[in-house]
């Protein structure tokens, strides 16, 4: 990057002025890992200082039946296949009650959409969850999800966030977002959910005071203006409703274990490699600069492995999700060694070891309990980069 760019840029950061779309691009273009990290440091610092925020969370996913077949997905199963399953209610909160130990907070929810279970289902099951677990936050499906229930209703998505709130509801989840870029998405994306919809059904969720949080899927066919964009529609979003809480980059998988079936579900990888590293280092920085109006980046260590996770929070991430136990979804299409299950003490060991200084939350970002930080006598502990 020209040094003038490069100063400019910095002058831009510091004044607390808004990145243009041709800002976010040049970053993007820089080879200069360090300055990045450490301009993103400097915000991620001003906006949550030397805290790592993480939750105590198991995710549950009903049923893997799906209509669509998007091309990087290893989740989805069709109707008739061996290991397609979907749950009777009584044994989701069978399975959410054996999930209840070490002081569970949150219970993340996102299945496929199943072609013929009635929209009844959803609520009753939310219902019959926040009975069994009333001290733990339902946070539950994606806005493909909400899209699909007004199909299968006649309900309005309002209605449908309505009766789910009533149910139990306390925030979508990010996915369904992917790539908004029409570009892209028309060759990874196999459901009718688009920037359209998936916005739309996120501003009436924030409309009814709902947080929420938002995604991105990279490291695939997309390039780097397509992430420059995704993250604009989100953050002109944002201006409008404040209702994001926190922007989470997830990095897209190969698939490895499916393979075992002789299927191969994900169609992406035989013209794709997965993002490096550094890739997802940068991600992260340049997500952190461009956008500057939502106060969390969460770096999803199921999806970036452990290590990667922790120089993330170098790099512009100020949270580590979360104390997940079997997330299908991308242990589905993973095989290099990302481990099942981190617990709170885990994940308190590796923030500390990050040099940072772990805070527990729950899902609408209050804090629970504040923990300290890495032992400044260890010298050979981290500590933050100086800003």
């Amino acid at each position: 990057m020209d040094a003038g760019l490069k100063r400019e840029l910095e002058e831009k950061v510091r004044a607390g002025e808004r990145l243009t779309r041709e800002d976010g691009i040049a970053l993007y273009a820089s080879d200069d890992l360090a300055w990045l990290g450490g301009l993103a440091h400097e915000v991620r610092t001003r906006k949550n200082g030397d805290v790592v925020h993480f939750n105590v969370n198991r995710h549950l996913n009903m049923t893997n039946v799906c209509t669509a077949s998007c091309a990087y997905c290893s989740f989805q199963r069709k109707p008739g296949e061996k290991d397609a399953y979907t749950m009777r209610i009584e044994e989701a909160v069978r399975l959410a009650k054996a999930m209840e130990g070490e002081n569970l907070t949150e219970l993340h929810i996102v299945n496929g959409l199943h072609p013929t279970l009635p929209w009844r289902y959803y609520p009753r099951s939310l219902s019959a969850l926040k009975e069994a677990l009333p001290d733990v936050a339902l946070k539950a499906f994606t806005a493909t999800e909400i899209h699909h229930f007004e199909t299968i209703s006649g309900l309005s998505a309002s209605e449908i966030l309505d009766e789910l709130i009533e149910a139990g509801l306390e925030s979508l989840t990010g996915g369904g977002a992917e790539i908004f870029d029409w570009e892209v998405r028309q060759h990874i994306v196999d459901h009718r959910t688009h920037w359209e919809d998936w916005s739309r059904i996120h501003r009436l969720a924030h409309e009814k005071g709902l947080k929420t949080p938002a995604t991105m899927l990279y490291g695939h066919i997309e390039e780097h203006r397509h992430r420059v964009d995704h993250v604009l529609r989100l953050r002109e979003m944002q201006d409008e409703t404040g209702g994001f809480q926190v922007f989470i980059p997830l990095r897209y998988q190969h698939d490895f274990v499916d393979m075992k079936d002789g299927k191969v579900r994900n169609k992406l990888q035989a013209r794709t490699t997965m993002a490096t590293g550094a890739e997802a280092l940068k991600t992260f920085a340049v997500s952190r600069l461009l956008f500057d109006n939502v106060p969390h980046v969460k770096v999803f260590w199921v999806m970036h492995g452990v290590q990667t996770a922790q120089l993330a929070l170098q790099h512009g991430a100020d949270d580590m999700d979360g104390s997940v136990v079997e997330y299908k979804i991308t242990h589905d299409a993973d095989d290099f060694g990302t481990p099942n299950k981190l617990g709170r003490d885990d994940l308190l060991d590796l923030i500390r070891d990050a040099g940072f200084r772990p805070v527990e939350r729950n899902t609408r970002y209050e804090i629970l309990r504040e923990y300290p930080g890495p032992d400044p006598d260890r010298r050979e502990s981290p500590q933050p980069m100086r800003v």
